[in-house]
């Protein structure tokens, strides 16, 4: 096996571990994980990270964090429009 693959796998053990808790190991698919294959942004990987533990965690807290990540994105989007993407 060639070392680059053989690095990403250790790498990849990383999502194995998690510090403070296991509301994200215990899952199937980590937030991360699905967010980072998906090419999500930062307000898209908040809202799935929230609403996956809401129920382990923080619970009303995290669903009310999952709304303020949406309401963040919707005005970045309408901004995006707006301006045709520029950011001048």
């Amino acid at each position: 096996m060639n070392e680059t693959i053989e690095k990403k796998r250790v790498d990849f053990d990383v999502m194995k571990k998690q510090i403070g808790g296991d509301h994200y190991t215990k899952m199937k698919i980590q937030p991360m994980t699905y967010s980072m294959k998906n090419g999500l942004d930062a307000c898209q990987h908040s809202v799935v990270k929230y609403v996956s533990r809401f129920r382990d965690k923080n619970g009303i807290q995290d669903l009310e964090k999952a709304i303020d990540c949406i309401e963040m994105l919707k005005a970045f989007y309408l901004d995006e429009i707006k301006t045709g993407g520029n950011d001048d």
